[in-house]
């Protein structure tokens, strides 16, 4: 059943002003989680740890039911078994290319990690003829990879898909979003949450929130610019980073992150 989107949730009646004070509100929220994480457990009689966690991503969603559990190198064997995609036990550690047997369609499969936008690069040159469409399946990774590689899709007029059982989180639905047309089964996962920024760990919280407020507006203007709804970030920044938000299919059409949806 499709359910219209609220003007709340596609972003009609959302300013820059209030766009940027839910930032700063969730980049605060989001500073004092870091540093409650890094006290010694039980410090508050165990408070912060008595939420109970996130349920595992293979458990059915439903629209305000949509947050589940984010162990990349669980997500394979978490799925079902009638995958259509490579049967692998783990997550690549890094973005594999390979071609799918169908015509024009390549295949990225992994983690993305630094220095995978430029492999890719590189991989796309020395093919006799460039794809028409890319398939994806990855846990996320680097963001900055991310969004070079969603803007290298676009620059060459690629399409991106979802095949049924794929996955699509963190900072892959970047990737996701520089196809020009973007198709995603409604039997795929594509889910948001927050990000980390940055290489310095050592870095005391407050600190580290100044990179994380810079890395969340670059994301913001990259969705801006591959004609996206930047409301999808306001899903991701109020899901932590140990857990992911999982799309429903009147969110990705809402959010523009799909053009059609097949099942």
């Amino acid at each position: 059943m499709n359910v219209p989107l609220t003007p709340v949730l596609t972003g009609k009646f959302w300013s820059g002003a209030k766009m940027l004070k839910l930032l700063f509100a969730a980049q605060c929220s989001l500073g004092v989680f870091i540093i409650l994480a890094d006290l010694p457990n039980g410090l508050f009689g165990g408070t912060t740890g008595s939420t109970p966690p996130a349920p595992a991503l293979d458990v059915p969603i439903a629209p305000g039911n949509q947050t589940r559990r984010f162990e990349p190198d669980h997500i394979l064997r978490d799925l079902p078994a009638d995958r259509r995609l490579p049967d692998t036990e783990t997550v690549p550690s890094r973005l594999m290319f390979s071609d799918t047997g169908l015509d024009g369609t390549v295949l990225l499969n992994g983690t993305i990690e630094t220095g995978d936008a430029k492999r890719f690069e590189e991989w796309l040159a020395s093919r006799p003829e460039a794809p028409t469409t890319i398939a994806l399946n990855s846990p996320g990774g680097d963001v900055a990879d991310a969004l070079e590689i969603g803007r290298l899709i676009r620059s060459k007029g690629f399409g991106t898909v979802l095949e049924p059982k794929a996955i699509c989180l963190s900072a892959c639905p970047y990737v996701l979003a520089g196809g020009v047309e973007r198709v995603v089964s409604t039997e795929a996962f594509v889910g948001v949450h927050q990000h980390y920024f940055g290489e310095n760990t050592y870095l005391p919280a407050f600190l580290l929130v100044s990179d994380i407020q810079v890395g969340h507006g670059e994301v913001m203007v990259f969705l801006q610019e591959m004609g996206i709804d930047p409301m999808m970030m306001a899903k991701a920044l109020v899901t932590p980073p140990d857990d992911i938000y999982l799309l429903v299919p009147e969110e990705l059409e809402g959010f523009s992150l799909a053009t059609s949806l097949t099942d």
